[in-house]
């Protein structure tokens, strides 16, 4: 009876137990056969060293393990020796760097005085921004070097040294950056991303001399050499073998074709010969004719060409990138048909079948949301207003940007209507009846427009239809644009103007700096600027109205033993923000990145971080738009916040908005504004009054070439203050106070209710 329960309660296990047991058995088997084998032959294998090269002269026999060698890792341990100093591993900026990535393709062409200002100025407008690098390279140096342009001047016509230069230039200063050297003649028109692809198909270790094979005089030799007319490629490793021949190619080879000379210095020291193909690629080019139009061009060599040669005239450089650039859209919009066609054919393998193309073919499908939260609105527009401005008007005129893309719109609307129904209907637009838009931002800007349309028939019978058209402006590639180096570790100098009516809000200002600064020992300086007038300037030994803001910077630095806090004071009737800064600049080393800021401003962090990041020394200047609160009386009218809102106002953005209007906060570098200034200096000989009517971003703007970012910064927030306005300004500066003042007491509905309100009052 016990047998039998037990077996009961066992039986579900017996498989599993017989299983292991049954498998347990042939694995000792199979190793008992193992060991027992001596004529193993993976083993003779292993022994003879064929599996692992070089380990092949096994002394003795395996059985006894005499001549295996031990394969056992073997661990080193870290000792740290106390009496070494210890060495600081060095990391590179940028991780390409420490990698040894490099740049495929970098551009060289030879030029002269003569043509350093027409046909290399061409070459340089229509393909030279298209390369990574491009350098030209002149004996002498034109006495105006044309604008936007890397021109590298040996001090000698001859073509021989100029190419001898212009090759240990290239290895000396940038062979170890770039994979391929391109080198050709500013009489030569080069088809950029062709050439970025083929060397983007070629091997970069090996030695490769390519493009238009020609013979050398005579013509008794097998070696070729290349073109320069036609540009030719030089590998990196080909330049580096080169590099020691070049003083002995110089003096021993006699040659007046600087191609020719270099031809032949790479052949009777490398042994290598110019080459057309390579790895299944083609060197094309094209030889232009004399008087040849390239709008009439139209044979395969010249349409596949790399380069094209001779190039007569920078006019006619122009007119032949035109025309590439036509070959290439046509390539292109062809290469979408086929995809789409593709995709079309595919779709009926896919589980949605055609249903789930959506239209255009092959662009992202418009986004879904997943909750009432996330649809995109559309904007109704017509030819003249849209219905959805920045201000929450209902209605605005449209103008700038917004009516260019309309227009835009319109025209291409009609054009592809005309090109899909042409020739038997032709459409004209008469006005259109309905506009919608919307930025779907996985797609592009979507359109859908209403459009009333005079169609008109071959025999010429016309009559007005409506249509509606469907438009998509998709994004394009993502192009990512480099920018330099900056840091958050560079040190701020902040520069506070105070006026004797705004003496009042300097305690929140210092309160918030200590706190966001001093405390938390952010690299940070203040500077206050007093601003006397001349009234109160006269009596300073006597009464000092900035008496009590002195007092607060004593005690600050008497909390904080090494901080100190200078101030400046400036007596002027109209403080100029462009006259103060003046003062400043003089007063600070050049690599000083100032943040001017208001006595409103709380200064905090994470905009200093920004300040730092977005302010790049001879690239970008930052003016933030901060954001002011709106005026607690027309907000809140009788009722006062309560304690949720105050305090979820300090951690978020409260009631307000983005002051547009004022320029007053900006951080820039002082080598900036002392060029910009400089600049400047020429236009104030003619008018005098031109710094009271102009403030610091004015001068960027105009006068410094630089970025000027100007865009919303929610770390810098602005309680609710009327400013006072000096008429004494200019009149747009005054104009922008005035609109600031009037924008900060409220938005439309806070101002609405308030008025409602009013009324309610004043009719009970």
């Amino acid at each position: 009876m016990r047998l039998s329960s037990f077996l009961a309660v066992f039986r579900p296990a017996l498989p599993l137990i017989l299983g292991l047991s049954l498998g347990c058995s042939l694995s000792l088997l199979m190793v008992s056969w193992t060991q027992g084998d001596t004529d193993d032959s993976c083993r003779d294998e292993l022994g003879n060293g064929r599996l692992f090269p070089g380990r092949g002269d096994a002394k003795g026999d395996s059985r006894d393990g005499a001549g295996e060698e031990d394969f056992q890792p073997r661990i080193v341990p870290y000792h740290k020796d106390p009496n070494k100093p210890h060495k600081k591993v060095l990391r590179t900026r940028y991780i390409h760097t420490e990698l040894g990535i490099r740049e495929r393709l970098l551009v060289g062409v030879l030029t002269s005085r003569a043509t350093l200002n027409t046909l290399a100025v061409a070459v340089n407008r229509t393909v030279a921004h298209h390369f990574h690098r491009t350098f030209f390279f002149t004996g002498l140096r034109s006495p105006k070097v044309p604008h936007g342009m890397t021109v590298v001047a040996h001090g000698d016509d001859r073509p021989v040294w100029l190419m001898y230069e212009t090759v240990r230039h290239l290895h000396q200063h940038y062979g170890s950056d770039y994979d391929w050297f391109l080198l050709a003649q500013d009489d030569t028109y080069m088809q950029a991303d062709r050439l970025s692809e083929l060397v983007g198909h070629l091997s970069a270790g090996q030695d490769l001399y390519m493009g238009r094979a020609e013979e050398f005089i005579g013509g008794e030799e097998k070696a070729r050499y290349c073109h320069g007319g036609y540009g030719y490629l030089l590998s990196r490793s080909l330049l580096a073998r080169l590099q020691p021949h070049l003083d002995t190619c110089r003096n021993d080879i006699l040659s007046v074709r600087p191609d020719e000379w270099l031809g032949r210095c790479i052949i009777d020291y490398l042994g290598l010969s110019c080459v057309e193909f390579h790895q299944e690629m083609t060197y094309r080019y094209f030889e232009l004719g004399k008087n040849a139009d390239p709008e009439r061009e139209d044979s395969a060599q010249f349409k596949n060409a790399f380069t094209v040669h001779p190039i007569s005239e920078p006019n006619l450089m122009y007119r032949l990138h035109k025309r590439f650039s036509q070959i290439e859209l046509e390539w292109t919009y062809l290469q979408i048909q086929q995809l789409q066609m593709q995709i079309n054919n595919l779709s009926d393998l896919t589980p949605e079948g055609k249903a789930g193309v959506t239209w255009p073919v092959g662009i992202n499908p418009p986004f879904k949301p997943r909750t009432r939260f996330e649809v995109i609105n559309w904007e109704y527009f017509t030819e003249e207003h849209i219905y959805s401005c920045i201000d929450s008007s209902p209605k605005c005129e449209m103008r700038g940007a917004d009516r260019a893309d309309v227009n835009a719109v319109l025209e291409i609307a009609v054009e592809r209507l005309n090109e899909r129904y042409q020739p038997q209907l032709r459409f004209r637009k008469r006005r259109l009846l309905n506009g919608y838009r919307r930025f779907d931002p996985t797609r592009g800007m979507e359109y859908v427009l209403d459009l009333a349309l005079e169609a008109y028939t071959q025999k010429g019978h016309s009559q007005v239809i409506a249509k509606r058209v469907n438009l998509l402006r998709p994004l394009s590639a993502v192009e990512i644009i480099p920018m330099p180096y900056v840091t958050e570790a560079t040190r701020v100098q902040v520069i506070l103007p105070v006026t004797a009516q705004d003496q009042d809000y300097v305690g929140n200002f210092l309160d918030m700096y200590v706190m966001n600064t001093l405390d938390t020992h952010d690299n940070v300086l203040l500077t206050f600027l007093f601003i006397y007038d001349p009234f109160d300037a006269q009596r300073v030994s006597q009464t000092d109205v900035f008496a009590g803001i002195k007092a607060m910077i004593g005690e600050v630095e008497k909390r904080y033993g090494d901080v100190k806090i200078p101030w400046i004071s400036v007596k002027t009737e109209v403080p100029s923000q462009v006259k103060l800064m003046d003062i400043i600049s003089k007063k600070h080393p050049v690599d000083t990145l100032f943040f001017l800021a208001s006595v409103w401003t709380e200064v905090n962090a994470d905009f200093l971080n920004r300040c730092r990041m977005n302010a790049i020394s001879n690239w970008q200047v930052f003016f933030p738009i901060h954001f002011q609160e709106y005026s607690p009386a027309v907000v809140y009218r009788d009722q006062q916040p309560s304690a949720a809102s105050s305090s979820f106002a300090s951690e978020s953005l409260r009631d307000g908005h983005f002051d547009r209007q004022v320029f007053d906060e900006a951080c820039f570098y002082n080598a900036d504004y002392m060029t910009a200034r400089t600049k400047m200096a020429a236009d104030i000989l003619d008018n005098e009054e031109l710094l009271e009517s102009m403030d610091v971003y004015d001068i960027f703007v105009r006068y410094s070439g630089l970025h000027v970012f100007r865009a919303v910064e929610p770390a810098l927030i602005q309680k609710y203050v009327r400013r006072a306005c000096n008429p004494r300004f200019s009149e747009d500066i005054y104009h922008r106070c005035v609109l600031s003042n009037l924008e900060g007491l409220g938005s439309r509905s806070h101002l609405a209710m308030a008025l409602f309100e009013q009324e309610q009052a004043n009719s009970t």
